[in-house]
């Protein structure tokens, strides 16, 4: 059998690899703490778990539009309006089966062979893997723990060529927790302006898991809102991770492209949980504001434990729920059995020595660091980081 050469254009996430060895550690028997996973460890709030029993006892069982339900998409324009001042229509959005659904189809509608899309490091790792199945090229622009994991609009306009179609980020950032301010986001959209050839995909999938105050959309600077994409879903704020629903809010023109891709892929998403949607979308917010306190607790006691650990430069994440260590201090180092040469050695050796799983920064555009979550409970956070310290010490 021969497969297609697609499957050789891009790698499995290794975000998904590595929860996949550390169950296979735990099948065996071994407590495994993971850190490694984005997901929130809480349970999706009543209000919307109601919403969809009522939606499956009023039999919304059939298939939906591609583009969602019509009540979805202007509860999408609600939600936007009211925390994002932002105006967008129903014929704007395009909801799917995860925001990684509509970041394919972004990219999908957009890259042609060779066409360059810029990234700035650390991103997730999904994004250059999308970016080869367009075939297009990945063009990084290296940020660092000093600049706050951030580029300037002077990085971006560097990097910039004909053929550059797309500049694409997140804020707040998986991995790195960075957070552009307005000013930030200003500065960069007046560089935008300059080509409205380019398409910005904005990832604000962490909107609501914010440490530093309001969360802010490149998409409100009126001169480049038709040259945005944003991207964002129920996933993290909403502890919705297994429900699968994404959305777009774009100019019209983008938004039937994707459409039309997803026509062809998947269609609609699932109905039930565009009903339950709806409810978290317009519903209260509360229960959400309550998970990111927690993880405000939890940050605070993940960076006190990180920044006692040797070697370790980390930077304070402002949002999401990770840190983002510089670990190459220790690349060289032996217990005696194990060299630790880089990122990916060191993150297996956490995990089959210390039972921690954690995520390689080669896999985000960044190889001197490792990614831990924090979303996970307090007393596995405390108990993981004693397995690491204790680790760490038998590296000479």
């Amino acid at each position: 059998m021969i497969l297609s050469s697609l499957l050789n254009r891009f790698s499995e996430p290794e975000t998904l690899k590595m929860a996949k060895l550390g169950r296979e550690l735990r099948a065996s028997g071994v407590d495994v703490i993971d850190l490694s996973l984005g997901e929130p460890d809480f349970d999706t709030p009543q209000h919307i778990k109601d919403a969809a029993i009522k939606a499956i006892n009023d039999n919304w069982s059939h298939y939906t539009p591609v583009a969602g339900f019509a009540d979805l998409r202007e509860a999408v324009c609600t939600k936007l309006k009211r925390d994002n001042n932002l105006d967008y229509k129903p014929e704007n959005i395009v909801t799917s089966t995860g925001a990684k659904q509509s970041l394919a189809n972004a990219l999908l509608a957009l890259v042609d062979d060779g066409d360059e899309v810029i990234i700035p490091t650390p991103y997730w790792v999904t994004y250059s893997e999308l970016v080869k199945i367009a075939r297009g090229k990945v063009v990084e622009i290296r940020s660092t723990v000093e600049d706050g994991f951030k580029v300037s609009p002077a990085q971006v306009e560097a990097a910039i060529t004909p053929r550059t179609k797309v500049f694409m980020f997140s804020s707040p950032c998986n991995p790195s927790g960075a957070v552009y301010n307005k000013a930030e986001l200003e500065a960069l959209a007046n560089l935008f302006k300059k080509y409205p050839q380019i398409t910005i995909l904005s990832d604000e999938i962490y909107e609501y898991i914010n440490f530093e105050g309001k969360h802010e959309s490149i998409a409100q600077f009126n001169d480049i809102k038709d040259q945005v994409i944003v991207i964002n879903g129920l996933s993290k704020g909403f502890a919705m991770t297994g429900w699968r629903l994404g959305y777009t809010a774009s100019n019209v023109e983008l938004a039937k492209a994707m459409e039309k891709l997803q026509g062809q892929f998947t269609s609609g998403t699932c109905s039930i949980t565009q009903k339950a949607a709806v409810a978290a979308l317009v519903g209260d917010l509360k229960p959400s504001m309550e998970m990111t306190e927690e993880f405000t607790r939890r940050r605070t006691k993940t960076l006190e434990l990180v920044n006692a650990m040797p070697g370790f430069k980390c930077f304070s994440p402002q949002g999401a729920f990770y840190v983002f260590p510089d670990v190459s201090s220790y690349y060289g180092k032996s217990d005696g059995t194990q060299t630790i040469a880089n990122a990916a050695d060191f993150s297996m050796y956490l995990l089959n020595t210390a039972h921690v799983s954690s995520v390689m920064g080669d896999a985000f555009g960044e190889p001197n660091c490792v990614r831990f979550s924090f979303a996970n409970s307090m007393p596995n956070i405390e108990k993981a980081w004693a397995r690491i310290r204790e680790a760490l010490a038998k590296l000479k």
